[in-house]
């Protein structure tokens, strides 16, 4: 079956060229599909992959995320009530299944976020986060 990442693309290509239905409806696809929301106006980097296809994904539209990045199925990532802000996610980020990551914060590059983990604050580069709140419990090595 194919990654929603991949209609994702299509969508945002074809929003970027200034086409004007064709993206809305392959993002209804992508609800239809994989009961995800992956919005065009979203930018998500090269060689992303979502796993099982990408369901229960939800993504804000303003939401930046890095290249080479895994989300796992029901992972959310959104903004928080009253603030305008949106999370941006760096490089090589491994967002695990059901993870919440809410509000203006920063995910460094190389950094991994265990299952069912709810991420409100800033996470330095290489590090790995767990629990609810997530807190640091491991820093990855830099080489």
């Amino acid at each position: 079956m194919i990654n929603a990442y991949y209609l994702y693309k299509m969508s945002n290509v074809l929003f970027n060229w200034n086409v004007p239905i064709i993206p809305k409806i392959l993002k209804g696809f992508i609800f239809i599909i994989y009961n995800s929301s992956i919005p065009y106006q979203c930018v998500i980097g090269e060689n992303t992959f979502f796993g099982y296809g990408g369901i229960g994904v939800v993504i804000h539209k303003r939401t930046i995320i890095g290249k080479n990045c895994m989300i796992g199925a029901n992972v959310t990532i959104g903004g928080k009530s009253g603030k305008k802000e949106v999370p941006s996610i760096g490089n090589n980020v491994s967002i695990s299944t059901g993870a919440k990551i809410l509000g203006p914060i920063k995910i460094g590059n190389n950094v991994i976020i265990g299952a069912n983990s709810v991420v409100l604050n800033d996470i330095p580069d290489n590090s790995v986060v767990v629990g609810i709140p997530a807190k640091i419990i491991k820093k990855l090595n830099e080489s």
